[in-house]
């Protein structure tokens, strides 16, 4: 039985928008009783307060309980149950990780936390969510493993700014679920709506002045993993062969961020994994933006990039490669001035 009810996709976001958002202020609570607190204590941070984690446990209960819901009050294909268990396996682990690196006492360093996204990663693989456009199926594998774990840490990076992560993987998940569903990829569908809930549920908390609440590496590890097997999950090349990019570019500003970040600390001698104010966000704060107006432009971004790979799938291969060509050119050129904004 296929699933054509769209309503079936809003249940579920709804479910996990719900259940998110009555948990948040309750992690929060619990964050505050345990002492789980962000502490300004590098000139990285940018809050002066500290600020309680456990958001994206919420976020996770959300995501989980409303898939599971869907799967038991919905005749799922088994293609779809088969997926969603290596999607639920992988976030087992991935969450376990930031709930670690949350707690103070049980930080990880960065080859320990590489070694377990690996394993996540591996986990989708086992469960035949992959890249399946390239051979040999070992070169495909390593690949697919490579970028899952960029994605999960490109969503960590740009995670830096109250409401950016979660806003911009809000419209990627949303991104990957309009983009596939004429395809009936109906895991890819169930789990983009109850991420994209999640994360809204979530959301003006990490914005409150009064409530606020980070969801820390907990919540941006789940959701670059998920965001990374979303990606993996649809066709994108029924029109055009350059539509299998199109991952890239829904995901453009966290990606962008990674590189430009990434670039800029080699350049200054410095270890990509040491913490800098590199980020194109703090750049655009230091030049005289504030962060209201610094949101609305990346959602802008955001939502720009997510309709340019919509139809980047759907028109003919010169139109696409148009597309990806002005996309670069602007990312360039944009990247060139933020280089020379000069930050603390």
């Amino acid at each position: 039985m296929i699933i054509t009810d769209n309503t079936l996709y809003l249940g579920c976001f709804l479910t996990a928008l719900v259940i998110s958002g009555l948990l948040t202020p309750l992690m929060r609570k619990i964050a505050l009783h345990f002492h789980i607190l962000d502490r300004p204590l590098s000139h990285v941070k940018t809050h002066k307060q500290p600020v309680p984690y456990l958001g994206g446990t919420a976020v996770a209960s959300g995501l989980v309980i409303s898939l599971v819901a869907a799967r038991f009050l919905t005749n799922f294909p088994t293609g779809t149950l088969h997926a969603l268990r290596g999607i639920l396996f992988g976030a087992i682990i991935i969450f376990l990780l930031g709930l670690a690196d949350d707690i103070e006492h049980l930080g990880l360093g960065y080859k320990e936390k590489f070694l377990v996204q690996f394993a996540a990663a591996f986990c989708l693989i086992i469960f035949d969510i992959r890249i399946k456009f390239i051979s040999p199926v070992w070169f495909a594998d390593l690949l697919t493993a490579i970028w899952i774990v960029g994605v999960i840490n490109a969503i960590n990076i740009i995670d830096i700014m109250d409401g950016l992560a979660g806003g911009i993987a809000i419209i990627a998940s949303l991104g990957f679920l309009f983009i596939s569903l004429p395809s009936e990829e109906i895991y890819v569908n169930f789990t983009s709506a109850a991420l994209a809930g999640a994360l809204l549920g979530f959301l003006p908390y990490n914005l409150s002045k009064r409530w606020k609440i980070f969801m820390g590496d907990t919540g941006s590890l789940l959701t670059g993993f998920v965001l990374a097997a979303l990606s993996l999950g649809t066709s994108y090349s029924r029109v055009n062969n350059l539509g299998i990019f199109s991952p890239i570019l829904i995901l453009g500003l966290p990606l962008y961020d990674t590189f430009l970040v990434s670039y800029l600390r080699f350049t200054k001698g410095m270890s990509p994994f040491q913490g800098s104010r590199d980020h194109f966000a703090l750049r655009l704060e230091t030049f005289g933006f504030f962060r209201e107006e610094i949101l609305v432009m990346c959602y802008a971004a955001s939502l720009l990039l997510t309709f340019a790979a919509y139809e980047v799938t759907r028109v003919s291969t010169h139109y696409a490669l148009l597309l990806y060509a002005v996309t670069g050119i602007t990312a360039m050129a944009l990247g060139i001035w933020l280089a020379h904004i000069p930050i603390d």
